[in-house]
Parts: structure tokens; C-alpha cells; sequence
């Protein structure tokens, strides 16, 4: 293979992709130029155009949308997965042919990510496909893409410009678990990317911000600061602590903490529109079915844009197509004011509240309809201190950031960020300053490729490693007892801050692995034992740690047998975790998966 020409970064988002790049030749000059790649796509009917933005939404079009060419891409004249703006607006009146949140689902611990189950509420006539296959069609349409547009010159295909010959680094949430991440390199497999390098996105934010200041960063950022990277997109939130420190004489930055994986964001704020709005109109004798609920959805979520784009109107006009006699004759028409807009969303997922103000949980109804695990609690700010807390140790104040980068397409309006900065300034007497920044929706990527940069020497790097601690269930070696199961302890095989390209080998512990038949294994997770290590074991973990993934499988060998073997962790290059069984007297060695079969509740 030839060597890269670019350094590209990917935001695969779940509501946006994007592609940053800089040259590599140029990784040793000064101030390297970081450049947004404008993604070809279908953004009507037959009509393509480059955007800077690629939705995440992919459309499974049938034999009648196909007709005609309008469907065609110029590198795919016949393609059912269609992806981008069109694939989104099209899917918002076929909303049974269309998915999204497909990252969300990459994570989503009570499906197995490798069966066909998106759309989710598809009929049966409607072919479906993985989350790991939606992910990959995203990518792949970017890969498509740049390499129609990149690549492509009158003496043919320029294999050195491809882009799965450059040097990739993808982003993927700080709160994405080894299961996770590693489904997320293999979707980027199937879409012919087999070789990159993840890296979390608040990260990525604040290396956008590190290349756009230049030098300057360090007149804004001190030793002794803590930095809040707060991170609220089009479906999720993210929140990652960075501590700023320093080593001879000079400022380092390391990663310290990470929040949970958090289903609350733009889409909740758009629904919170639209059922509004609906609520105004059925005062006024007019009902919406699901269909039109949908349409109504998409509209808000456009008024919102609007809204908060820096060009704000105090009223937008909603339309909603009718549904017959019964429901509505022809077009129904409504109006969004910006008041109304400011109060729900305000209220709602930025309301006043205290550091120990808990997460609401309203009661529960007994059997729920199946899907994502999308937040109790809207409020941003209310799990922004439950975050906050949970970093203090028993008995300690809650951590307290001094200074907060806002990302993500939420945290462009004004409003918001304010109100944040007013709720966090009566947190605490510690002063909390905003770093300033721009193009927030495309920060993660230019970030992702300042981070490539970085990793040839020019530029600072944020320490990080693993986010969590991470542990294997082992089953006690006990006489059994009827009626009572075999307890299990939790053995750490992967410590908090484990760093990438790291390995470490437990030589001295002996476990029996039974191979030749069915058997089970359990993963673990925490964020709060930050002081284990590796080959600690744990006897009464109880509600301590957090189950990551279950894990069935056969393992190759005589049936039954049970082998002595010591345990191998690394941490990828990639960002991946690998668990080995190595046997004591021979050179056999088995992996662990983790996304086997994934843990059902």
C-alpha cells in the first residue's frame, strides 16, 4: 500500500457526518490547513449537490421509488440505500423505509447489533438491515464520495487518493464501551475502510479549538484548570472532564473523566415542538395521527434551525400535509412562535436546578414498547450535575470545572449556552469561563484530522486511555449448593487509563478455561474504582459495577475440557480492548469477543 496522501477525520454523528482533511505532506509545516470535504449527495429528486454536512438517516428505497433515475448517484446509478438530505426528507413521509440514530443503536446492549431489526417499526414487506449495516452504508457512502470526487481524474482511478488509503482517524462517543467501539471498526469494515484509528469526540472538539487558536491556546488555558467539554448533538449528549497540568515546564492535558452515554438532544427538542404544537391544535378541534405527528416533527425541527441559525424570526409557519376527510381535508397550516420555542426547550432540557437536584423518574408503565434506551430525564443541565457529582469521591464536593467548551449543533444558540453558564455559576464560587469556539457543528471532524496531525508531532496531545475500568466474571472455585448458584467474583482486566497500544499479562493468576462446549462469560464495567488494577479481584461487587455485554460461545476443544490459562489485555492502536486465554503448556490461545451475543434484559 501506498503511502497516505491525507490525514482524514470522520464525525460518523447520529444525525450528521462529516469529513475533515489536511495534507499530509504539510503535517510539518506551520499551520496546516484543515479542509471540510463538501460530501456529494441526492438532496432532491434526481438533484445532487456537495454539503459540508451528510445526514446520518439512511432511506431502504423499493422497486417504485427506484423508477426513473432519482434515486441514481453518479458512482451508484441503482442504489436502495440511499443516504444524506434526500434519504431525510424522503424517510420523513416514508417513515417506515427510513433509519436513524443508527450509532445509537451501535451501542444498545439489548439487541444483537449484527441482526437485520432497522427500521425498528417496519412492516414485514419492508427488507430490514443491522445497525452495524447502517452504519457502514453511511460510511460508505462517504467513502464513495471522496473517492469520486477525490480520486477520480481523466487517466482513471488514482489508487493513492482513495480514501481507504489515507490515514483515518473516525470519532466515536467517550461514552461508547469496548462492545461499541469495536462494532464501530467493523461497520467501518464493511464499508472498505479497514484500516483507522478512533478517538472520542469531546476530545475532538477541543482539538478543533487547540488548531483554531494556534499558539494563543495556552494564553487561555492554565495548569490547575478543569475543563467541561460539553457536547449536545442531534441525538445525544456527551460530557468529558480535562485536566490541564503540566510536565517540565510545559502544559499537558488529560482526560480525566467521561459521562454516560446519554439518548437526549436535538430530536427530543424537536418532538417537544411538535406535540406543542399539536397540543395548540387540538384545543382547536383538529387531531394528527402518527403520520402527520412525523411531518409535524420534521417541520419544528426546521423552525428550530431557523430559530438558532443567527438569523432569527419571532414566528415560523408549520405545514402538514392531510390524511382524507376524516382526519383533514388537504394542507393544515400552523405557526411556531420564538417565544414558545425559547419556554419549551428552556424549561424542558435547560431548566434551573441544583447540583443535588436528582435525575427525574416518573413511574414506569409495566411493559414498555422495545427500542432505544432514550432518557427519563430530558433535562441537560439536571444530568450535567448528576455528572458533575458522580466524579467526587465519597464525602467530596462535586467536581468543578473552570472553564466549558461547548459542541454540537444544540450549543450553537446562544440561549442555551447562556443559560448553562448561568446554572453551573451558581454551582459553585470557582469562576467558570467559556472557551470560545467555532463551527461547533463541524468541529469533531477538524478535530479528528488536528488529531492525525498531532499524532506525526505537530500539534498537543490530550492524555486519555480507558474511560472506565473493565472487569471479567469468574466463577468461584466452591462445593455447589442446592438451590444456590455459583457465586462469581469480577477479575480487572483492563484498569481506568489503560492507555492505547498498551498490553498487560496476569502470569502469575491460573483460571480454568472449559472449552468443547457452551459456555458464558460476563463483562463489567465502572467508572468510579479508578484505583483497581489489573488481576484485582473483586468478591461482593453487588450494584458497584455495571454489566457491559454477555457472552456465549463454544470455544474450540476437547468437550468439556478444562484448561489452565493465564489472561493477555491490550488496548488496540485502534481503541479497541482484546482479551486472551493463553494455555499454560502449549502455544494454544483463545480471544474473547465481545459482541458475540449481546446481553439480553
Amino acid at each position: 500500500m501506498s503511502e497516505p496522501v491525507y490525514i482524514v477525520g470522520i464525525d460518523l454523528g447520529t444525525t450528521n457526518s462529516i469529513v475533515a482533511y489536511t495534507e499530509m505532506a504539510r503535517a510539518e509545516t506551520e499551520n496546516p490547513e484543515i479542509r471540510v470535504f463538501a460530501v456529494p449527495q441526492l438532496v432532491d429528486a434526481g438533484v445532487v449537490d456537495r454539503r459540508d454536512q451528510l445526514p446520518s438517516f439512511v432511506f431502504l428505497a423499493d422497486d417504485h421509488q427506484m423508477q426513473g433515475g432519482n434515486l441514481d448517484l453518479p458512482w451508484a446509478p441503482a442504489a436502495r440505500q440511499q443516504v444524506g438530505l434526500h434519504a431525510r426528507n424522503r424517510g420523513a413521509e416514508v417513515q417506515q423505509r427510513l433509519i436513524q440514530s443508527a450509532k445509537s443503536w451501535l451501542c444498545n446492549p439489548r439487541v444483537d447489533r449484527n441482526d437485520a431489526i432497522l427500521p425498528w417499526d417496519a412492516p414485514p414487506e419492508v427488507p430490514k438491515i443491522s445497525p452495524v449495516a447502517a452504519s457502514a452504508a453511511i460510511l460508505k457512502h462517504l467513502r464513495d464520495a471522496w473517492n469520486f470526487t477525490m480520486a477520480r481524474s481523466s487517466q482513471g482511478t488514482q489508487s493513492r487518493l482513495l480514501l481507504e488509503n489515507q490515514e483515518i482517524l473516525l470519532t466515536v462517543p467517550a461514552s461508547f464501551d469496548p462492545a461499541a467501539r469495536d462494532l464501530t471498526v467493523q461497520a467501518a469494515r464493511q464499508a472498505g475502510l479497514p484500516r483507522l484509528t478512533l478517538l472520542e469526540e469531546p476530545q475532538a472538539a477541543l482539538y478543533a479549538w487547540i488548531s483554531a487558536s494556534g499558539d494563543t491556546w495556552r494564553d487561555t488555558l492554565r495548569e490547575g484548570d478543569l475543563v467541561l467539554v460539553c457536547d449536545v448533538g442531534g441525538g445525544t449528549s456527551d460530557f468529558s472532564l480535562i485536566d490541564v497540568g503540566s510536565a517540565d515546564g510545559n502544559l499537558q492535558l488529560e482526560r480525566i473523566a467521561v459521562g454516560r452515554h446519554l439518548l437526549v438532544g436535538g430530536d427530543n427538542m424537536d418532538l417537544t415542538l411538535a406535540y406543542g404544537v399539536a397540543a395548540q391544535l387540538a384545543r382547536q378541534g383538529t387531531r394528527l395521527d402518527s403520520w402527520q405527528m412525523r411531518q409535524l416533527s420534521h417541520a419544528c425541527r426546521q423552525a428550530k434551525e431557523q430559530f438558532y441559525s443567527g438569523h432569527p424570526a419571532d414566528e415560523i409557519p408549520l405545514t402538514i400535509l392531510g390524511r382524507g376527510s376524516k382526519l383533514i381535508g388537504g394542507t393544515l397550516t400552523s405557526q411556531l412562535q420564538r417565544s414558545t420555542a425559547d419556554s419549551l426547550i428552556l424549561d424542558g432540557f435547560f431548566p434551573r436546578c441544583s447540583l443535588d437536584t436528582p435525575l427525574q423518574r416518573p413511574p414506569r408503565a409495566g411493559i414498555q414498547e422495545f427500542g432505544l434506551a432514550y432518557e427519563s430525564d430530558p433535562a441537560v443541565t439536571r444530568h450535567l450535575a448528576n455528572f458533575l457529582v458522580r466524579q467526587s469521591g465519597e464525602g467530596s464536593a462535586a467536581a468543578e470545572p473552570t472553564a466549558i467548551l461547548f459542541n454540537g449543533g444544540v450549543m450553537k444558540a446562544v440561549t442555551f449556552r447562556e443559560r448553562t453558564l448561568e446554572i453551573m455559576g451558581s454551582w459553585s464560587d470557582r469562576p467558570l469561563r467559556e472557551i470560545v469556539s467555532t463551527d461547533r457543528d463541524l468541529a469533531v471532524a477538524r478535530g479528528a484530522a488536528y488529531y492525525g496531525l498531532a499524532r506525526h508531532g505537530r500539534g498537543i496531545r490530550i492524555r486519555s486511555g480507558l474511560a472506565k475500568s473493565y472487569y471479567i466474571g469468574v466463577a468461584a472455585a466452591m462445593p455447589a449448593v442446592p438451590g444456590i448458584p455459583m457465586p462469581t467474583k469480577a477479575l480487572c482486566v483492563a484498569p481506568y487509563g489503560m492507555e492505547e497500544g498498551s498490553e498487560a499479562a496476569m502470569e502469575e493468576q491460573i483460571f480454568n478455561l472449559v472449552v468443547g462446549e457452551t459456555v458464558q462469560f460476563d463483562f463489567f464495567q465502572c467508572s468510579q474504582r479508578q484505583e483497581d488494577r489489573v488481576g484485582q479481584v473483586i468478591e461482593d461487587y453487588g450494584a458497584q459495577l455495571t454489566p457491559v455485554t454477555q457472552l456465549e460461545t463454544v470455544l474450540e476443544g476437547p468437550q468439556g475440557e478444562a484448561i489452565p490459562v493465564t489472561l493477555q489485555v491490550r488496548v488496540t492502536e485502534v481503541g479497541t480492548l482484546e482479551i486472551w486465554c493463553q494455555a499454560r503448556d502449549d502455544r494454544r490461545r483463545w480471544r474473547l469477543e465481545f459482541n458475540v451475543r449481546e446481553q439480553k434484559e
